[in-house]
Parts: structure tokens; sequence; C-alpha cells
């Protein structure tokens, strides 16, 4: 299965700054697994550890940030304007009890398919990092659901947070 991920938006000064300063952290993320491996370590492991406490850091800071509490609030801190043109995103429903985002383009794919990384090191550096956003959704005290992702051959990528019951 081909990776698809042309990005539409490409006129944009800031989205494309924003977009390259993705990629260097994606290209930072994978090119440390892969010195890892080489070097007999288990490269998923840290690289889970770490993310996921960034994303708890990241979470800790967007609680403090939010004008008010619950999901819609919380959406303007992590999804800022800048960030769904970046990401090509379409917020899908945005109300008190789930955030559901569809991306249509992904900064650190990009930066994986330049490098060369198979389609199954890309799946799993994919899922790696979205243990940033699960490290913020349980950090927040939300639930966090990953759908279809570009990593895996989908033309988008599907991100759900729910508020907990």
């Amino acid at each position: 299965m081909e990776i698809k991920n042309e990005p539409t938006l490409v006129d944009n000064e800031i989205v494309n700054a924003m977009r390259s300063g993705i990629e260097h952290r994606a290209s930072w993320m994978a090119l440390m697994m892969e010195a890892a491996k080489k070097a007999g370590l288990d490269p998923e492991a840290f690289t889970r550890e770490a993310i996921t406490k960034c994303g708890h850091f990241h979470g800790a800071g967007m609680k403090t940030t939010q004008k008010a509490p619950g999901l819609p609030a919380f959406t303007e801190v992590f999804v800022p304007e800048n960030t769904q043109k970046v990401f090509e995103m379409d917020i899908k429903r945005c109300d008190e009890d789930e955030l559901y985002i569809e991306f249509h383009y992904c900064p650190l794919v990009a930066a994986w398919k330049k490098l060369g990384f198979t389609e199954d090191d890309m799946k799993l550096m994919c899922d790696a990092a979205m243990d940033g956003d699960r490290g913020i959704a349980a950090e927040c005290n939300y639930g966090y659901e990953l759908g279809k992702t570009i990593a895996n051959g989908y033309d988008i990528c599907q991100v759900t947070f729910r508020k907990n019951k």
C-alpha cells in the first residue's frame, strides 16, 4: 500500500515554516530510533516513554491556558488555526462530549518518507508519535482514540478525544 501525503495548502509562509519545524522534529525522532536499534537498544520503548512524558508536559500546560473547562475550550489550545492549516485538519465534531478531527496531511510522514524509511517503520513511528496526544489526553482527563492514519496508507488520520464518563 503506497502512502499518499500531499499538501494542498502550499503557499502560506507561516504554515510552511511550521511544517518544516515538525519535519525536523520527526527526523530527529526517526534517526534517534534508528541509532538506538543499531546500538542494540529497544528504540520503541524509550521513544514511547519520552513522547508520552512530553504529552503529559504539554497537556499540563494546555490545562492552565484553557479559558474554560471542556472539550471546546481544549480544542482552542490543542489545535489553533495555524496548526489546523499545517495538518490540513477538518474538525468534524467539537462539543462537550467529543472532539473528532480528520487530518489530510502529515509533516511527520513527509519527513520519514524523505529519509527513506519503510512503510512498516512509518507505521510504528506514527503510532509512537501519537503517544504525545495520548499523554495530552490522559493529562487532561480525556479518552483518546486513533483511527485511520496516513502512515497506514489511508487518505486521512482520525483523532478523537472524548469526555470521560
